[in-house]
């Protein structure tokens, strides 16, 4: 529970990262294989912010969170 599990994985090319929350309560960051390095370490510490400020459980939309 609460683990974060990172894997790089062929994405649409706009999408360069997500997060999905499972049944266990961790964390699967997934992030795009076919990006630049930079944007994927960019990306992956975007998505660590997301469960840093714990917008798993927040009531927000996704578009405030993305703020």
């Amino acid at each position: 529970m609460d683990n974060i599990f990172v894997r790089y994985i062929k994405l649409p090319q706009k999408v360069s990262a997500s997060t999905i929350l499972d049944e266990n309560g961790d964390y699967n960051v997934y992030v795009n294989a076919e990006i630049s390095p930079k944007k994927q370490k960019f990306a992956l510490r975007h998505e660590l912010s997301h469960i840093g400020n714990s917008h798993f459980y927040d009531e927000k939309s996704l578009d405030d969170d993305e703020c």
